[in-house]
């Protein structure tokens, strides 16, 4: 987030080899300014697609399977993996959401309002979800399962259990907030 804060820097959190990727050819060509890349030192999976929509700064990932989503999921670097969990378990509940990788939030405010609304529709509930503060994400989400402290030590997994940045804890926000609407 303290990375986020400086004007004109566009802070990049690819889910992946190719958002990684994707991020280097933003970085390098299709932007005048600073970027920086926050990478991961996590061994993650690669996603489904070619991570394009990385360019608009946030993009549909997964779309909801069984109908139209009841709400969105919206995450950012590792935690898209989450994210991606999350769906599967709301899915088993027969509670359908899309799953929206959001790697810079810069980028997606330089959309038009079309484009976001069509990404992250106002009106379905949204929960964010990001292995670091939840301040800022209530411009685009309803609700955030994020980590808003500082100081744990320890392997990433023990200090995700423990700080509650599980997937068990995403399906609960949103449950609880399509129970709300």
């Amino acid at each position: 987030m303290a990375m986020r804060s400086m004007p004109n820097l566009w802070v990049v959190r690819p889910a992946d080899a190719r958002e990684t990727a994707q991020a280097w050819r933003l970085a390098l060509g299709r932007r005048d300014g600073p970027t920086a890349l926050c990478l991961t030192r996590q061994n993650l999976p690669t996603l489904p697609g070619d991570g394009a929509g990385l360019h608009q700064g946030a993009y549909i990932l997964s779309e909801a399977g069984g109908g139209s989503p009841l709400a969105v999921i919206v995450a950012t670097g590792s935690e898209v993996q989450l994210a991606l969990q999350a769906q599967a378990r709301l899915a088993a509940q027969s509670l359908p959401v899309r799953v929206v990788s959001m790697p810079c939030w810069e980028a997606f405010e330089a959309q038009e309002t079309e484009i976001q609304d069509a990404v992250l529709p106002p009106e379905l509930p949204t929960v964010s979800v990001e292995a670091g503060v939840s301040f800022g994400w209530s411009r685009w989400a309803d609700l955030s399962v994020a980590i808003d402290r500082f100081g744990a030590s320890a392997p990433a997994e023990v200090v995700a259990e423990k700080l509650g940045l599980t997937v068990e804890r995403v399906v609960a926000a949103v449950a609880e907030l399509v129970d709300r609407g």
